[in-house]
């Protein structure tokens, strides 16, 4: 079993007025090409990147990535 870390990114990018991934990506300090490959699941994010996230979207950081 491998147990992996998802996100929710996309779907808060999607309710936040429909936000480019570069937008987000200049929000948080990042590429946009991070973001690409965090919403993928490909990249796991530094914890900086992911608080920057979740305060972003004032959200909780388990409402932004999940443990599986």
């Amino acid at each position: 079993m491998t147990k992996s870390i998802s996100n929710q990114i996309r779907r808060l990018r999607f309710n936040r007025n429909e936000m480019t991934q570069q937008m987000l990506a200049d929000a948080v300090g990042v590429s946009r090409q991070t973001i690409v490959a965090i919403e993928k699941d490909k990249y796991s994010p530094s914890l900086e990147v992911a608080f920057k996230i979740a305060l972003y979207f004032d959200v909780p950081l388990e409402s932004v990535f999940q443990y599986q």
